[in-house]
């Protein structure tokens, strides 16, 4: 009967540490969702969102079954240039007041090599939802030798196009880019919840 209770014990102790932390939240002061647009065709213009959660639930140290979801306030949109911000949080371009946020849900994740994968998720932007096909690069875990919390760093990249989502109508591609690039830069702590 004490053997029986002490491999119950053990059971469910293991169990709970393949259950806890399969939550990871960004660090805020070291993630940013970053964006790139061409102008005039001759020049990149880059900017960030100042004020972005990201969510990652994965399992193990792999990140095959991972989901992540991302929530942006498109008022923290910073391009150095605050005539611009203004301009970017206009009718004209994100409509901040109408809009908010931005979202950004997993849907389906795909290993394409070491520590690569291809992320595909529903994009919630302007008021229009669609699906969006980006990268992923799993940049592991260290022990952050500041706080000795177990830190994972990620990176997203990818493509999409303003006019998917009415944004910039006015401004033709001559003068903005389409195609906007994407970068999502972020360090992960365990969620201790």
């Amino acid at each position: 009967m004490k053997k029986l209770v002490v491999i119950a014990i053990a059971f469910l102790t293991l169990s709970a540490f393949t259950t806890i932390g399969n939550t990871w939240k960004s660090d805020p002061p070291h993630t940013q969702l970053g964006f790139t647009v061409t102008h005039l065709g001759i020049n990149d213009i880059s900017g960030a969102f100042e004020d972005v959660s990201i969510t990652l639930n994965a399992k193990g140290e792999d990140l095959s079954d991972a989901a992540f979801s991302l929530v942006a306030q498109t008022g923290s949109v910073d391009t150095r240039v605050d005539a611009r911000n203004n301009h970017l949080k206009s009718a004209d371009f994100f409509n901040a007041e109408k809009y908010p946020q931005m979202s950004f849900t997993s849907t389906e994740i795909k290993k394409e090599g070491n520590n690569r994968y291809s992320l595909t998720g529903e994009l919630s932007l302007h008021g229009i939802t669609k699906t969006v096909h980006l990268n992923v690069l799993d940049r592991g875990l260290v022990t952050n030798p500041m706080s000795n919390k177990e830190t994972r760093g990620i990176q997203v990249s990818g493509t999409i196009k303003r006019s998917d989502f009415g944004i910039g109508e006015k401004f033709p591609e001559a003068v903005i880019s389409d195609e906007v690039r994407i970068t999502a830069n972020a360090e992960f702590l365990q969620d201790e919840n």
